[in-house]
């Protein structure tokens, strides 16, 4: 996506505002998609902390146990 009001698509662009109701639905939900793939991106960055994070803590116990 391009400037604020056009969408650039193989390499052609349009005003957002023309475009018929089926490709501005089309457009939001891949901005819907978008933000469902940046929001499963944030939780994995989370999740793989926590790993690391418990990882380590495992490799603590164990060691200092021998």
């Amino acid at each position: 996506m391009e400037k604020q009001g056009t969408i650039t698509i193989n390499n052609k662009e349009y005003i957002i505002e023309n475009l018929d109701d089926n490709a501005k639905a089309q457009l939001l939900s891949i901005q819907m998609c978008d933000q469902e793939i940046a929001r499963h991106k944030a939780q994995m960055a989370i999740a793989e902390t926590a790993k690391m994070a418990y990882s380590r803590a495992l490799i603590e116990a164990v060691e200092s146990e021998h």
